[in-house]
Order: C-alpha cells, then structure tokens, then sequence
C-alpha cells in the first residue's frame, strides 16, 4: 500500500468515525396526521424507583420528544409479575392495533416468542435480554440490555473510598441478567478502589420481596457495613434500613434520591431514550424487529446522577468523574451490539484505535463483544494510560496497514 493510499484510508476512516458521532434525530414512526401507539407492559409500578420506572419515564420523555400525547399514545399495564396475566395483556394490546408493545422484563421473553408471529406488522421489544429470536425466522422482536457494571464499577469506587468501617454490604435480587451485573461491577470498582475492602453481597432470590430486601440490609450493617447498595424494585425495603441506620445508599436503575435524600450518594439511571428512537426510526421504515441494544455511559443509555443534597466530598466526585469521562467523542455501540456494528472480529478495533490517536490520551475504552451463536454479551473493559496507549500504537498500525 502506497504513502499516499495509506493517508487517504486514515482520513476516511476518520471521516467515518466522526459522522458516526452526529446525534441521533426523532423521526415520526407513523405517515403525518396518525398517532404512533405504544403499550408496555412492566412486573412492577410505573414509580417503583427501579426497574419498571426507568422504562416508564423514558416513554413519557419521548412523547413528549414526538409531539404529546395526540402523536403518541401512551398504555401501560404494570404489576405484572404473574407471566401468564403479562401474557394475556400483550396478545390484548397487539389485537388493539398498537405499532409497538413492550414487555419489559425478560421473564416475558417465551410469551413473545409464542405470540409475536401472529401479529407480523406489530413490533415488540422485551429486557432485559439479548433474544430476539431472529435465528427462529421471529422477525419483529427487538430486544435491549444496560451494561450496567458500568455505573456499578463508578458507584462502587466512590463507595469503596467513603467508607470508614472497610465494610460494604449489597443487596441483591435473582443472580441474573442486569442485577448481577451491576453488582459484579460493583463489587469491581469497590476492590479495584481498596483491595481490603470487604464486600458482603446477599441475593436475597426475589426482584420484589421488600421485607426480604430490609432483612438483608438489617444482616448487612450488623455485619458493619456503612455502605450499601442493591438492584431491583425490592431495594425501597434496603434504602428504609440505611436511612434508619445513617448507612450510604448508591442507587441505580433509577433516581433513589427521593427515599433518602440525606444518605443516598449517587444513582446509575437508565435512560432507554436512545433504544427508542432507534426503535421508533425503524418500525417507521417498516423494520419491526430483529435488532438489539446495549445501552452504556457512552451512548447515554446510563447516566451518573450525583445527589446534590449529599456533601460529596471533592476527591471521591474527582475520581468518579475520572473513572466515567470518556475520551471518546461518541459511542461506536449507540446502535447494537446484536446487528453487526459490534462484531467481536479483531478488525473491528481499527476504527476505535484509529481515532483514539488523534485523541492523544485514552483512559477508558468499552468494548462491546457480542457473540451471536450464545445470546450474551461479553463486556470488556480496559484501562491504560496515554503511555501504554502510545506502547501498543505499533500494534494497531499493523492492524490498520
């Protein structure tokens, strides 16, 4: 390859790298003068400060994002921790004529799968999950996931360094899908921060059991613990304990700031705006399915949310900024990790390292791995400084040339 080739390869794939970066845009899903109808369907309330409300909320916003409520209706049946009932409600929408119903929670996953191809023109979408079930010929089932070790690894360094007893307790539902993965990063971020720490995680083997949750709690400052945290709608019971007993709270899924405005440091919010419009874009084009989503900090599916009523102090929100800043422009996953634009080739760090030398200074690069023989995604994620970035150049122009 010529000097002259070579140049010209790196400055389009420059180019590309930064239109990737423009932002996203709302496009109407429906012709002009119809109202986009949406129904979701949730295992627990709309203000649960967990799980269902993160979904919620981020419907609220985009109607509002498309115009209100004569552009986009808006249904929702929530408690539906009892599949069968979830299941009867889904087919119910999906015969009303609705253009998007979601079944958020992956317990929902084997009802759509029964049901989706029997309303071919109707999209749905379902989470926290990988499955869309395109390779069963299913082909208007979307399907979302938050890589949400990456908030938790944030929350748990600050939590690690607030801490004065060296003992952190967390409290934990079924040991799956997001849940489990929050607390892994966590648990992470805590013994990256402290090595010493101890970290005493209770799954208490339910999603909604508050009295459960509040036991464990109770188990864990016993224990010493003077920071807690946990996931999922049966924390309320948790956050009542911590609030009692004067123990840190970091939330995540939603805003928790509300239960405990006094102890609760910092929430990881999800914000599935950005797999909506995508999803929105695509049932306008006529696509119903067959896509997945990882929401990250980077594509601002996760969001860090500081409560300002606590006085953190200025080194721990220091390092917490440090460990979230991205030094990338933009995400390279806002879009997918199950449609290709992630794949787990080697060749796909090009594009990544590429543009991260003229960057000049990388302190953390997320790469999304996804393998599509297994519906699981394979989150990776490494550290280095602007010198060992520089160490492995040689590497990546091999790649590159």
């Amino acid at each position: 390859m010529s000097k002259m080739m070579k140049v010209f390869t790196l400055v389009a794939l420059l180019a590309m790298v930064l239109g990737a970066c423009a932002p996203a845009e709302t496009a109407a899903p429906v012709e002009e003068g119809k109202v986009f109808r949406v129904a979701v369907i949730m295992p627990s309330s709309i203000n649960d400060l967990a799980f269902s409300q993160s979904m919620y909320q981020s419907l609220v916003e985009m109607q509002a994002e498309l115009g209100g409520p004569e552009k986009m209706e808006l249904v929702y049946s929530e408690n539906m921790f009892v599949v069968d009932d979830a299941a009867a409600a889904i087919r119910d929408y999906a015969s009303q004529g609705y253009n998007l119903v979601i079944a958020h929670g992956s317990q929902y996953g084997s009802s759509l799968r029964e049901i989706a191809p029997d309303f071919p023109t109707t999209a749905f979408a379902h989470g926290t999950t990988a499955a869309t079930f395109a390779d069963e010929g299913i082909t208007n089932i979307f399907a979302y996931e938050a890589a949400s070790n990456e908030g938790g690894y944030v929350n748990g360094v600050m939590a690690a360094m607030l801490s004065k007893s060296g003992v952190i307790g967390v409290v934990g539902p079924i040991e799956t899908g997001d849940a489990k993965l929050y607390i892994d990063g966590f648990v992470a971020g805590a013994k990256a921060t402290n090595p010493d720490i101890t970290i005493n995680v209770n799954y208490i083997g339910s999603f909604s059991d508050v009295a459960l949750a509040s036991e464990a709690a109770n188990t864990h400052v016993a224990a010493g613990a003077d920071v807690m945290s946990g996931t999922a709608q049966m924390v309320v019971g948790a956050i009542g304990v911590a609030k009692e007993k004067n123990v840190l709270w970091f939330g995540t899924q939603s805003s928790q700031t509300s239960l405990a405005p006094e102890i609760v440091v910092a929430n990881q919010i999800y914000d599935w705006k950005v797999v909506l419009r995508d999803i929105f874009a695509l049932i306008g084009k006529g696509t119903y399915g067959g896509k997945g989503y990882i929401v990250t900090l980077e594509n601002k599916g996760l969001v860090m949310d500081f409560n300002n009523a606590y006085g953190l102090p200025a080194d721990v929100k220091a390092k917490a900024d440090e460990t979230i800043k991205p030094r990338l422009s933009c995400s390279k996953t806002r879009f997918a990790a199950r449609s290709g634009i992630v794949p787990s080739q080697a060749g796909w760090l090009v594009l990544p390292r590429f543009f991260l030398f003229f960057s000049q200074e990388l302190a953390w690069l997320t790469i999304k791995a996804s393998s599509y023989n297994a519906r699981r995604s394979n989150i990776l994620s490494l550290r280095t400084s602007p010198s060992a970035f520089r160490a492995f150049w040689p590497m990546r122009m091999s790649i590159l040339m």
